[in-house]
């Protein structure tokens, strides 16, 4: 068991993504604030649905399967490029290679054998592509994968895939089956794929007026970089549907931020604001990636945009956190005026200076729609968050206990860890090109960052299972935890993420009995 000071200084190390680093709890700025003594938990918990499981789960599944059918993505723009390839394949072939792309990924996830250690008799075939397996042989795919998915005994893993369902569509079930690597599929019909599912995007986009529900279902699995910008922009309200309505919308906002600027940015120095702008100040070069952050252009319109919003919303005010929030929505639209594909480290310096004060306009107005939706996280105290945090407690006590009474055995506490995860939406946890990836399924997800991130953090939790069972001190458990190995991380460990956090979603949404105590 640990002693009070250990616990008290890796309490201390919540914000740090470096062993060592003594500092504050991320964000907390008061004491912890127990939901339960005060008798707000009940009130504030988010009403679950009371619809019977049996009455809702044909067209719950049915969503489901619409929504997360996009591992191949093989819709109907697909048909000519199945039926072209099937002419050439028979099943025995396609089968053959399938059951060999998951054994090869049940041996690299498992048993620590890289992809060039396998023999050439192994090689999958590069013109062969595990979509073409027919939705009559899928029940066999998925039987081989779980037949390869152990490990001898004594090897040792670094990633542990998450758990199948049977309860899983066809296009998840591939995903956690076994996703070939980039390198086992053919090029062209990866650039094929990826045009047609932009086309779609673009179609859908080009109307009269955009069906917002439908553009949602389309980026649920992920938005096309060249269309993010504008897709991002209506998901989160900031752009009306209709076309011609936009130029004027986009102007008048532009417009009144700026006028807000105008009024209230001088106030900085005077002695009511004076803390607020000096902790934005302090926790901008602290921001992720620094490469971007610090160029002196960014560093000023991110004070300008967070001093900003601190003055309009006194309800809360600057909490440390916000400011992390207003860096994907900058890189998102920034990239329209830049061609480099890494933007971390692209100069700002050269995006003319309109283009740099419409995307500094845009940022702002699409951060303030995503707080308006998680500010109660902010708010005095932060109940929002401890509230979040003992409903992630109770989720992850019945997805696994095992994980759970580990973790309470060694008087780990969920706060000590999630707090951040929930202060940060796992921003400070996975690099920024997942987090970008992430709110593409945030922004389609009805309060999707507000309700559905629980569902992630649940999932991405149980993800380390085997890691967490593994330890047995709470020094060394919380330092895994504040420390978690994802620098690796790319989009389909995301959308692995992704599909079991739906997967958990879909189970316990519909049962509130299974959801709390």
């Amino acid at each position: 068991m640990a002693s009070d000071g250990a616990r008290k200084q890796f309490w201390k190390r919540s914000n740090s993504k470096v062993p060592g680093s003594i500092q504050h709890v991320y964000g907390a700025q008061h004491p912890p604030f127990d939901p339960l003594l005060h008798g707000t938990f009940l009130r504030a918990t988010p009403k679950v649905p009371t619809t019977p499981v049996k009455a809702k789960r044909g067209s719950t599944f049915q969503e489901f399967e619409r929504n997360t059918s996009d591992a191949w993505d093989a819709g109907e723009d697909d048909d000519e490029l199945l039926a072209m390839a099937a002419e050439s394949l028979n099943t025995a072939v396609v089968m053959e290679t399938a059951n060999r792309v998951l054994r090869n990924h049940s041996q690299r996830q498992g048993c620590h054998k890289p992809p060039g250690a396998l023999g050439p008799e192994q090689k999958p075939k590069p013109s062969v592509e595990p979509p073409l397996v027919s939705s009559g042989d899928l029940r066999l795919v998925k039987s081989v994968s779980e037949s390869h998915t152990s490990c001898p005994a004594g090897s040792a893993s670094d990633a542990v895939p998450l758990q199948r369902s049977q309860s899983l569509p066809h296009s998840a079930t591939v995903a956690l089956g076994g996703v070939p690597e980039p390198s086992t599929l053919s090029s062209s019909a990866l650039s094929e794929r990826e045009a047609s599912r932009l086309d779609k995007f673009k179609q859908l986009l080009a109307g009269p007026n955009t069906d917002l529900e439908e553009l949602r279902k389309l980026s649920w699995s992920g938005i096309p970089k060249p269309v993010r910008a504008i897709t991002w922009k209506l998901l989160s309200g900031y752009l009306p549907a209709n076309v011609d309505r936009r130029p004027a919308t986009l102007q008048r906002k532009q417009k009144e931020y700026f006028a807000f600027i105008d009024h209230y940015y001088d106030s900085r120095t005077d002695e009511v604001h004076q803390d607020t702008y000096r902790q934005i100040h302090i926790d901008i070069p602290r921001m992720s990636p620094e490469a971007l952050v610090l160029q002196p252009k960014v560093t000023e319109i991110f004070e300008r945009i967070l001093f900003i919003w601190a003055i309009r919303h006194p309800a809360s005010g600057y909490v440390q956190g916000i400011n992390d929030l207003v860096t994907p929505f900058f890189v998102v639209f920034i990239c329209e005026y830049i061609d480099e594909e890494d933007v971390d480290t692209a100069d700002v310096s050269c995006v003319p200076a309109d283009a740099l004060r419409n995307v500094e306009a845009d940022t702002y107005w699409c951060m303030s729609r995503l707080l308006d939706g998680i500010q109660d996280n902010y708010t005095f105290a932060q109940p929002g968050i401890q509230m979040k945090v003992k409903i992630l407690e109770e989720l992850v006590s019945r997805i696994d206990g095992q994980v759970h009474r580990h973790l309470d055995q060694h008087e780990v506490r969920y706060l000590q860890f999630a707090f951040r995860w929930m202060n940060n939406l796992l921003m400070r946890e996975v690099p920024l090109r997942c987090t970008i990836r992430l709110w593409d399924t945030y922004q389609s997800e009805p309060e999707g960052f507000a309700h559905f991130h629980l569902y992630v953090c649940a999932a991405f939790l149980v993800r380390w299972r085997k890691e967490i069972l593994g330890e047995r001190d709470f020094q060394e458990l919380l330092l895994f935890l504040q420390n978690l190995p994802t620098a690796h991380w790319g989009d389909e460990d995301v959308s692995l993420l992704l599909a079991e956090a739906y997967r958990l979603k879909f189970v316990f949404a519909d049962a509130p009995n299974h959801y709390k105590k």
